[in-house]
């Protein structure tokens, strides 16, 4: 009897010991156009407990974590932080390009083989991982557990909760703005969960719209923003604050993402698909990648510098406050793994810049397309020699330049770096097969090439002159390139073995995946090509 309770004395201790590898649940935090900046820029607003600084504080900070590839989008960001991979290993070129194997347009995820779950709205579900070639960590951690963690991916958007999950998750959520509900698709399952119907039917998102949105605080303490009602924004929502949304209640379930209400219904949903799917409920690792949408829209809409956006981070710092007591409570303090970042961030817009003597500017890409083509066949006496130029790349025609005998490819290569080196946008313009010998700086230099993957890319690589967009001529921002507004990111680690602290060394989005991997003792996703962060592991 006295060998008996020995043994099982020892088995307790061993069976803790290895609970304790690990923890109980992984959530990654990936907030959409989230500059670096912002969590100093607003710090004297965060609430002492709130979100930010609760993580700032306890957690460990990686303060210059730069994006290692371009251009900066969102399907790609989301895809690099999971796979510690480059959009020329995984494939993730950006939201969409031009295949030049199909000759055809190509959304990220994109899959004709799957079905949409949860929604009559058919295109919204023909969605999977299936064009990312690698594995996430996400995948890695399936392996590791013999498929017995549980994976789900949240997001607005389709590709922030699908990439990030990888092929083998349980689940992967996204919002269908027809309707306003969360839907998936057959990768994942043949029907919805009844819990996620359930939360469906409360149409939280009317409830959100009779509130209106309105400045948490006294709107003249908005100190750090322009005034309100100018000319940097977009319209979207009106006039200006108070923004009253009653008149779209069951209407427009659209508007919610343009509102920090869609930071809101993704909290509601992380915290539903906690408690219903019971993650982090035993000794085996599950995680929950969660994306938020919201301040992507909120930034093309009314730029870096508005009120908007100043709001939308002070209520996203109560939003993740409570994200952090919900997972005290349900999974317990230092039984779970946190990490919050980025997918990319964002250029100011260019009349802001310009008006405050700082140069920049608006390049409209798809005039120079139609410029081209036309003198292009003045030249050469060829039609549409020029497919597009999408993510900064300019895509040649190559079947019918292959298929006339009359022209030449270095010919026409040639001809249009010649005419874009005339655009008072553009910095630099050469042929991909000419990247090492170009006069770059090799940090550009090692961020195209990390960017380029053949098959999806263009032939000719355009770089702007920095502060000069793509568009957004009347207002707003966007983002996409090499530069420190769209590449330097937050990074932050708390819970589980995470002790307070901060490095200011250069880190990178395709370490996060490894650090990962460390931490929870578990491989590398294949195509890591990232470095663990010691400093979080010592």
């Amino acid at each position: 009897m006295k060998k008996y309770i020995i043994t099982s004395f020892f088995l307790i201790i061993v069976l803790n010991s290895i609970a304790q590898q690990r923890p109980k649940l992984v959530v990654g935090v990936v907030v959409d156009q989230m500059r670096w900046d912002y969590l100093q820029r607003y710090s004297d607003r965060y609430a002492p407990n709130g979100g930010f600084k609760r993580l700032m504080n306890k957690g460990f900070n990686c303060n210059n974590t730069m994006i290692p590839y371009t251009p900066t989008y969102t399907a790609n960001g989301h895809a690099t932080i999971y796979t510690g991979s480059v959009p020329s290993i995984h494939g993730i070129t950006g939201n969409n390009w031009y295949d030049n194997k199909k000759q055809d347009y190509v959304y990220c995820t994109d899959d004709s083989a799957a079905s949409v779950v949860g929604s009559t709205n058919m295109a919204a579900g023909k969605m999977s991982p299936v064009n990312m070639f690698t594995t996430t960590i996400c995948d890695e951690l399936k392996l590791a557990t013999n498929f017995r963690s549980k994976v789900v991916g949240i997001a607005l958007k389709d590709r922030g909760g699908i990439l990030p999950a990888g092929h083998s998750a349980n689940a992967a959520y996204w919002y269908d703005s027809k309707s306003g509900d969360w839907i998936t698709s057959t990768h994942y399952m043949k029907a919805l969960p009844g819990w996620v119907s359930t939360f469906n039917q409360k149409k939280l998102v009317d409830e959100y719209y009779k509130q209106g949105w309105n400045t948490l605080y006294p709107i003249n303490s908005y100190t750090q923003s322009t005034p309100d009602e100018n000319d940097y924004e977009v319209k979207v929502l009106g006039k200006g604050f108070p923004y009253t949304l009653s008149s779209v209640i069951g209407k427009n379930y659209s508007i919610v993402l343009s509102t920090p209400y869609g930071n809101t219904l993704t909290t509601q949903f992380s915290k539903a698909t906690i408690e219903n799917e019971q993650l982090g409920s035993d000794s085996i690792t599950d995680f929950l990648a969660i994306s938020y949408s919201s301040p992507d829209y909120i930034g093309h809409a009314f730029g870096p510098n508005s009120i908007e956006i100043e709001d939308t981070y002070l209520r996203l710092d109560k939003e993740l406050a409570e994200l952090l007591d919900y997972l005290d409570s349900k999974v317990g303090k230092d039984q779970y793994l946190m990490f919050l970042t980025s997918d990319h961030g964002a250029a100011h817009n260019p009349k802001f810049m310009k008006d405050n003597r700082i140069p920049a500017g608006n390049v409209l890409i798809t005039k120079l397309v139609d410029s081209m083509n036309i003198l292009l066949k003045q030249r050469f006496a060829a039609d549409d020699l020029i497919i597009d130029i999408i993510n900064f790349q300019v895509v040649l025609n190559l079947p019918a330049i292959a298929g006339n005998p009359k022209l030449k490819l270095n010919d026409i290569t040639e001809w249009v770096i010649q005419y874009l080196l005339q655009q008072e946008a553009v910095s630099h313009v050469f042929a991909m097969d000419q990247l090492r010998s170009s006069t770059l700086h090799d940090t550009i230099k090692n961020r195209i090439a990390n960017g380029y993957y053949q098959q999806r890319c263009g032939q000719i690589q355009i770089l702007l002159k920095p502060q000069w967009l793509e568009g957004f001529e009347k207002g707003g921002t966007t983002h996409g390139l090499w530069n420190p507004y769209d590449a330097h990111i937050p990074l932050i680690w708390y819970g589980w073995k995470i002790q307070p602290g901060s490095v200011y060394r250069e880190t990178y989005m395709t370490d996060i995946a490894p650090t990962l991997a460390a931490l929870l003792k578990i491989q590398s996703p294949s195509g890591c090509i990232g470095q663990v962060i010691t400093e979080i592991t010592k």
